[in-house]
């Protein structure tokens, strides 16, 4: 643990978690004081579950200790938000064990140059189609195949009864539309919800796709479903 002397001279820091035996890092955060420490302490006191809980509580069931690095230290509260966010794109959520991407990681994070011009040039999303706005920011892979995609896309979430309303559902990442999808029908995962569908025709991807959708999430907003349009729809008299 760092001593006062230390913590006040580290100010706010950016840091990995490494796992020993392969010796890769697992896990990207930023703090202040002891907070790099925090996890380890608390692997071994809680019963939680989570991909970064469980990797640490491996690494001391097998005998190691998990290797803490500060990667950049010194810095303001605001810095340390955009280096964490940085490294996490750059590395990739596939690679480690963090639930999210950094602060303001959609609007800033990582973009081809492509991307960049889509972003900046795009359209706000307008339509009167019944839609259903799906970001698969965390399945997202630049290489991803149509059917990958598709598969990222259509399961398995937690959604509510609008869904029958929705005609399309729209694949999202980093504040744009990506694909659409006719959805032909809703299948039941467990308490989830996916579907089956296809890819919707040309003109309506022409009218929906490379589309800006910033207006309808906020920064932050962790809930990765948003519908469009789907006010009501007609079950036993039912409106929603």
């Amino acid at each position: 643990m760092f001593s006062q002397q230390v913590i006040e001279k580290l100010n706010y820091y950016v840091y990995t978690l490494i796992d020993p035996r392969n010796k890769k890092e697992f896990y990207i955060g930023k703090g202040y004081g002891n907070r790099v420490f925090n996890h380890v302490e608390y692997a071994i006191e809680s019963e939680e579950k989570s991909a970064k809980l469980d990797i640490i509580r491996d690494i001391i069931n097998q005998g190691y200790k998990v290797k803490h690095l500060i990667l950049r230290h010194g810095l303001t509260k605001e810095v340390a938000f955009e280096i964490e966010a940085t490294l996490i794109d750059f590395i990739g959520l596939d690679r480690l064990s963090n639930f999210q991407s950094g602060h303001y990681s959609s609007d800033y994070g990582i973009k081809t140059s492509d991307e960049i011009i889509a972003m900046y040039e795009a359209d706000e999303l307008v339509t009167n189609e019944d839609v259903i706005l799906i970001n698969i920011n965390k399945l997202f892979k630049r290489d991803l195949t149509e059917n990958e995609l598709y598969d990222s896309t259509r399961k398995c979430w937690v959604i509510g009864e609008r869904r029958k309303k929705a005609k399309y559902a729209i694949a999202t990442y980093r504040g744009l539309t990506r694909e659409i999808y006719i959805i032909d029908k809703w299948i039941p995962f467990d308490n989830r919800w996916g579907f089956e569908g296809r890819i919707a025709n040309k003109n309506i991807r022409d009218k929906l796709i490379y589309k800006s959708i910033k207006s309808y999430f906020s920064r932050g907003a962790a809930n990765p479903i948003k519908y469009v349009n789907c006010i009501g729809w007609d079950i036993n008299l039912k409106t929603i």
